[in-house]
């Protein structure tokens, strides 16, 4: 992996992680598998545009959003799946689709699933689509300062 905003942030903060290597996935399911991590401990970032602002929220691989409940935790009028082009310049170190959930680096709010909370580590993507960076949840908890919500339900595989 190469040196990006996120590995020198979590360097500077001395913060303790691992890089896990695995083939190339792009779904968070799949990235579960290749890296033989269960869908639930896998932490998916995905972007939300509500009420004209982006926002980025986390949740496991093996759950889905509930719009409705989003809408009502985040007090808001509308909610819904940011587009592509709507963020794809605001990830420069990051292939699209493997941004890590550190919206704090990318002046970004971010929502945490209270599903994700209940593990002792957080694994997600690490910028690409081969790489994950695995952490404990208090470190990251503490850098990000993520809000804790619930607005997940678990897919059925």
């Amino acid at each position: 992996m190469t040196p990006n905003k996120l590995t020198y942030y979590l360097d500077s903060n001395r913060v303790k992680y691992i890089t896990l290597t695995h083939s190339p996935a792009y779904t968070s399911q799949e990235i579960a598998a290749s890296a033989h991590i269960p869908g639930k401990s896998l932490a998916k970032t995905v972007l939300v545009k509500t009420d004209g602002k982006l926002i980025m929220v986390v949740l496991p691989a093996s759950y889905k959003i509930n719009f409705d409940l989003l809408k009502k935790a985040l007090g808001a009028r509308e909610v819904r799946l940011a587009y592509e082009q709507e963020f794809k310049d605001k990830f420069p170190d990051c292939e699209i689709g493997a941004m890590p959930p550190f919206g704090n680096l990318y002046n970004m709010e971010v929502y945490i699933s209270k599903s994700l909370t209940d593990d002792y580590d957080i694994a997600f993507n690490a910028c690409c689509h081969n790489n994950l960076i695995k952490m404990g949840l208090r470190d990251f908890q503490k850098l990000v300062e993520p809000k804790v919500i619930e607005f997940t339900y678990p897919s059925k595989l």
